[in-house]
């Protein structure tokens, strides 16, 4: 049975935009905070949530998994939001757009992907790290956005190379826009290119930022995911 999660839901007209934040981050977060403003602003619904084990959501992080944390945005997807989505995912968030909109092709009509991380565990990660992942159960790494160190267990691991998408066409059929940063030190810029021939939609852009960061949450890059949203819902 998955943790309690926490979500703050905002009602409005068309699809409801659903948020989903990246690996160890929450619904607090500049990007989800401030769309949720134009969300409010311009009537539209939209809906922002913790994973289990992260933020105000019940659950111990370090006992989570991908595919866990998969199952959360469906939930959200299932149980909270009604009618048409449009998923937003930031990082390790638009991995787990894909795998949604996969699942629920009826539901999801649009993806917006922010310095989309599909499959990170296998590019991701050194061949040393994944024998310590497999051999200790867990590593750390330096957080460089926050003190504390972020931590990366065997469970999230395997779970994660046990979903990977890009080995072939990804069944998306849904109208994307996948927004990437060229100055990303996590996400080399040039996998969204290839993200982009690998879904099987038809209406698929590719939107560089050249001195975009991996977070993008610059006021410039904000607008121009906004804009990314009103595109998908045309």
């Amino acid at each position: 049975m998955r943790p309690r999660l926490a979500f703050r839901h905002t009602p409005g007209t068309g699809p409801t935009i659903i948020f989903l934040p990246g690996y160890a981050s929450d619904m607090e977060g500049t990007k989800a905070v401030a769309l949720e403003r134009w969300a409010r602003d311009t009537g539209r619904a939209f809906l922002r949530f913790d994973y289990g084990g992260c933020g105000a959501s019940e659950g111990t992080f370090e006992e989570q998994s991908f595919a866990d944390w998969r199952d959360d945005a469906l939930a959200m997807i299932d149980e909270v939001a009604q009618g048409p989505v449009v998923l937003v995912g930031s990082s390790m968030g638009g991995w787990i757009m894909l795998s949604a909109a996969k699942l629920r092709p009826e539901r999801v009509v649009g993806c917006v992907g922010i310095a989309p991380a599909p499959d990170f565990t296998d590019w991701g990660f050194s061949t040393d790290e994944k024998m310590r992942l497999l051999q200790e159960g867990q590593i750390e790494r330096a957080n460089p956005y926050g003190p504390a160190p972020t931590v990366y267990t065997s469970r999230f691991w395997q779970s994660g190379e046990a979903t990977r998408l890009m080995f072939g066409e990804i069944p998306v059929d849904c109208p994307v826009r996948l927004v990437q940063g060229q100055r990303d030190p996590d996400v080399p810029w040039h996998r969204a290119g290839r993200l982009a021939e690998l879904l099987r939609s038809a209406d698929v852009q590719t939107w560089l930022v050249k001195n975009g960061d991996h977070r993008l949450s610059r006021d410039a890059d904000i607008a121009l995911i906004v804009r990314a949203v009103e595109d998908v819902l045309r």
